[in-house]
């Protein structure tokens, strides 16, 4: 599924059928459950923020804005269960997984 070149992989909102993934807060919910595996560890209040290793946004494409989680390659050698745990979910919902990095 994923290869060493890229430094980041884009969970989109949109499955293999091309439908659009519901509920419509999915990558916030993702992201939050994921917010307590960060660089360092979890600290009183990361709770509050998304880690960098796992964040939502958003990407235009042809078909409108699409809602995406970016998880960092970075997470799979500090926490591999919790790599484990989004690539996962991916891949249970029928999600497209792309390979790139994020720019600033």
């Amino acid at each position: 599924m994923t290869t060493q070149s890229a430094k980041e992989l884009f969970i989109q909102g949109v499955t293999h059928d091309g439908k659009i993934f519901r509920p419509s807060d999915w990558a916030e919910r993702l992201a939050g459950v994921m917010s307590q595996f960060r660089p360092g560890g979890p600290k009183p209040g990361s709770h509050l923020s998304y880690s960098p290793w796992c964040f939502p946004t958003s990407i235009s494409t042809t078909y409108g804005e699409v809602k995406c989680v970016v998880i960092n390659r970075d997470l799979r050698a500090a926490e591999p269960m919790a790599w484990d745990f989004v690539t996962n979910f991916a891949k249970d919902n029928n999600l497209q997984v792309v390979e790139a990095c994020s720019l600033p």
